[in-house]
């Protein structure tokens, strides 16, 4: 299909606008400079309107530049405004001095090895501005608590990686969620329960007991995997074993991801089978829906559901183009809405990757593994398995540093069992709370699953040649390789558009 000038505009306006972020990540040019692009783009649609009758091919040129310029300026504009809060903050005078605040923990408590993560929000000066507290496990506090906290006011300073030796660039990351200051066991005083949102409290409530059932049902470090496999449950799996699934290539399984909002979408098909598709497409969106909002509805599960959703869309149609179109959009409204995401979100960098993998990739491997059973989602999870892994390893290698000898044999070990640890997990869960023992069969079934997968991580991991660490991979690397999928794809695209026979190029 030839590309109208709406289709160049569109897309020229996508690419305008995450440039302008881009930049502006990492340059500070000044709010004037984003102004100013706008005004220059203004200018030569001025001059373009004023200069031509039609919106001829040959006159086409100005006006993509113009919509380029003023998508540019828009997403600096649009940093611009996210950036303000770090310099508004009112607490600035303080760092490094002891203070005394009150606030509301406005996330859930997030359980580390040797210590809780609390977010506190505190209105200082009519702004609200967000501390990343490092307390005790005990005692415990929950989301909408109201505390008084006193200790040292620090800004987040980043630290090297004992693992990888790379630099964690912990500020940028924390920024984006705006946090830029942080209390490393302060004395914490709780004041009242019951001041976050009244929604997302009982949803927490809920998961929290959710988690309450699964941890009386199945030992450690099983229980947490599980908690983080079905509600992204923040409970630590210890260094060491959190080592072990970067090592080997699945630590996208430890927390609620889009891979995993996908197979309850793919679940809820199978259940529905009998349906018509788009009934099924439709139940199953919602299911996803649903379950985002029961396990706390944070920013994170949202993205992951975002992406999932287009998954499910892309498996549901044969149009790649209308599902690109979809993705795209759906990226610039989570930029719009947190523009720091596209730098400092790994998370939202990975999900994205992997749904184009799931989009561009998944067909040039399918026609590869027509040897591997359909039954039980196998082949399915195979071929996405392979697209993803495929698609994301540049920037993996970019962004951590680990090649993974052992990644795609463990991906596949593991993700198959996937599927029915979540699903007997969740029975698990659920029927604890009318009873432990109709839960216990449920629970030893997704135990020997959960022991089958560690198993798995722990023995991969110990191999010698498990993972080689890249002490630096230029983003150059990076950029080259995708330009070369980016090659392979619109060569076969030339075939297939001139009726030439199809043939895969990755072979």
């Amino acid at each position: 299909m030839v590309p109208t000038l709406v289709d160049r505009i569109f897309y020229f306006s996508i690419a305008g606008f995450v440039a302008g972020i881009f930049v502006r990540s990492f340059v500070f040019v000044g709010v004037g400079f984003s102004w100013f692009l706008m005004f220059i783009s203004v200018v030569l649609l001025l001059f373009h309107l004023l200069s031509v009758s039609s919106f001829a091919n040959e006159s086409q040129t100005s006006v993509l530049i113009a919509v380029l310029l003023l998508a540019a300026g828009l997403g600096m504009w649009r940093y611009d405004v996210a950036d303000t809060r770090a310099l508004e903050t009112g607490l600035n005078s303080s760092v490094n001095q002891t203070v005394a605040l009150e606030g509301v923990i406005v996330d859930e408590p997030d359980v580390r090895e040797g210590n809780t993560r609390l977010v506190l929000r505190v209105d200082t000066q009519d702004v609200q501005t967000n501390i990343l507290l490092m307390a005790s496990h005990e005692p415990q506090y929950a989301y909408g608590d109201r505390v008084q906290v006193e200790g040292m006011l620090e800004r987040p300073k980043n630290f090297t990686d004992e693992k990888t030796l790379r630099e964690v660039d912990s500020v940028s990351h924390l920024a984006k969620d705006g946090i830029y200051y942080e209390m490393f066991r302060p004395k914490i005083t709780f004041v009242a329960r019951g001041e976050g949102d009244p929604i997302l409290e009982r949803l927490f409530l809920f998961k929290n007991a959710f988690i309450k059932n699964i941890n009386a049902l199945i030992p450690q470090p099983h229980a947490s995997l599980l908690g983080g496999l079905v509600v992204g449950a923040k409970q630590s799996l210890g260094k060491e074993l959190l080592h072990d699934f970067r090592l080997v290539g699945v630590i996208h399984i430890v927390v609620l991801s889009g891979y995993n909002l996908t197979i309850i979408a793919v679940f809820i098909e199978w259940l529905l089978s009998g349906l018509r598709k788009n009934l099924r497409l439709t139940l199953a969106a919602t299911a996803m829906i649903l379950f985002a909002l029961m396990v706390g509805a944070s920013a994170t599960v949202i993205r992951a559901t975002v992406m999932a959703l287009l998954a499910l869309l892309a498996r549901g149609s044969a149009r790649m183009y209308q599902v690109t179109r979809a993705l795209l959009v759906a990226g610039v409204i989570m930029l719009l809405h947190n523009p720091k995401i596209l730098v400092f979100d790994v998370s939202f960098q990975l999900s994205f990757l992997a749904t184009l993998g799931l989009i561009y990739v998944s067909p040039f491997i399918e026609p590869r593994v027509k040897w591997v059973t359909e039954r039980w989602k196998i082949r399915e999870i195979v071929v996405a398995t392979i697209a993803t892994q495929l698609f994301v390893l540049p920037f993996l290698l970019y962004k951590t540093g680990i090649f993974s000898v052992v990644s795609l044999p463990v991906n596949l070990l593991v993700l198959v069992a996937v599927p029915f640890t979540m699903l007997f997990g969740f029975l698990a869960g659920m029927i604890g709370f009318v009873s432990t023992i109709f839960a216990l069969p449920f629970a030893w079934t997704a135990y020997a699953l959960l022991s089958y997968e560690l198993g798995i991580v722990e023995w991969f991991a110990r191999l010698p040649f498990a993972a080689m660490n890249l002490p630096i991979f230029p983003l150059s690397f990076v950029i080259f390789w995708y330009g070369t999928y980016a090659t392979l794809y619109i060569l076969w695209y030339k075939k297939q558009s001139t009726g030439a026979p199809q043939r895969n190029l990755l072979s």
